[in-house]
């Protein structure tokens, strides 16, 4: 079986001939991660060292702000730096890379400024969004890799959030309704009009939305507001689907997702990723619960630093996921540094041996 074909028809639930082994987000370490690899040993490319294959090609294509805002670094002291992003956004980080970005300034505050953004960032220039399209039309011609539109940090919700910020985001759901419905209009609108553009060449296989919308306490907002904000955008992404026979449709977010996983999946969402364990998310139970919806990741990134005893549980967990089908293997995030080397090369071994790569 060529691997596309494997990719996809694993996500659709279909037998297949084995699991894909894909290098995507749930294999990959963080940046610190990889840099203690190194001094324990590691090579510099790990994914030829293990073999992994592809997951899915992304189009090159210009989702956000266009032209970019200028990136700069704006401050730094002996602990944090401070820069702004082309998206607009302004971020501190830790110099020692040990912590998650802090973002403390956005581009959105009002609804002049999202007028401004809109008018100034986001008009469809559909040419120059699409400038790097006609050459990666002519690679994947050539690839045996399934072809995706749409990736981080874009989504309904997720781009919402971080044009507006996290508080002022939920607020904005009952204090500014118009601006909110017009925001995830206008990228849905924007986003469908570059898809266009790549069906037009080639096949679209997969549809990814990102929209990390939840916590351990479960969705940041409730199913009625999904409803009536985010699923018509849904549905008009699913009905581009189902014209271009697109045949998956998957969505990304951290954190407990029981409640938005069945609200996605009433509007044409058929995979899911990458049902976050240390949130409560058992990506085995929404197996049980959802049989025909693709499962990617779920496999817990703790136990890699714990020791053999735990990492052969999530092994277990691994072989009943490939026995049940319709899961592309992963953790349920980026390898985090307190991860051995030694540890994380034991744990892909074994697992490679049981897909039989």
């Amino acid at each position: 079986m060529k691997h596309a074909e494997r990719v996809v028809r694993t996500l659709l639930c279909e037998k297949t001939d084995r699991a894909p082994f894909s290098a995507w987000l749930g294999f990959w370490p963080w940046g610190q991660t990889a840099e203690r690899w190194q001094k324990e040993g590691a090579p510099a490319d790990i994914g030829t060292f293990f073999g992994f294959e592809p997951f899915f090609a992304g189009a090159p294509l210009e989702y956000g702000a266009f032209p970019h805002f200028p990136s700069q670094e704006i401050s730094r002291d002996g602990e944090f730096v401070v820069s702004s992003d082309y998206r607009g956004l302004t971020v501190r980080n830790r110099l020692d890379g040990m912590s998650m970005p802090e973002w403390i300034g956005h581009p959105v505050r009002s609804r002049s400024d999202w007028d401004r953004y809109k008018a100034e960032r986001l008009q469809p220039l559909l040419e120059e969004r699409t400038s790097q399209l006609a050459a990666f039309v002519e690679s994947m011609r050539k690839a045996d890799v399934a072809v995706q539109v749409g990736s981080f940090p874009w989504g309904i919700y997720g781009t919402i959030r971080d044009l507006l910020g996290a508080e002022e985001s939920l607020l904005a759901f009952y204090d500014e309704p118009e601006m909110v419905h017009d925001m995830m209009d206008t990228l849905t609108s924007l986003w469908l009009e570059l898809y266009e553009r790549v069906a037009a060449r080639i096949h679209i296989h997969h549809i990814h939305i990102w929209e990390d919308m939840s916590g351990k306490q479960g969705s940041l907002i409730s199913p009625a507001l999904m409803e009536t904000f985010m699923m018509p955008c849904y549905d008009r992404i699913a009905a581009f689907a189902a014209r271009h026979g697109v045949e998956i449709f998957s969505v990304d977010s951290d954190g407990q997702v029981d409640e938005i996983v069945a609200v996605v999946m009433r509007h044409g969402v058929n995979a899911f990723m990458p049902f976050e364990a240390q949130a409560g998310s058992d990506v085995e139970a929404f197996g049980r619960m959802y049989p025909k919806l693709g499962l990617m990741g779920g496999l817990d990134k703790r136990a890699l630093a714990a020791g053999k005893a735990e990492m052969h549980g999530e092994l277990d967990r691994a072989e009943r996921l490939l026995a049940r089908g319709g899961w592309i293997p992963g953790f349920d995030h980026l390898i985090p540094p307190d991860v051995p080397w030694a540890h994380y090369r034991y744990f892909i071994e074994h697992l490679k041996k049981m897909i039989g790569a």
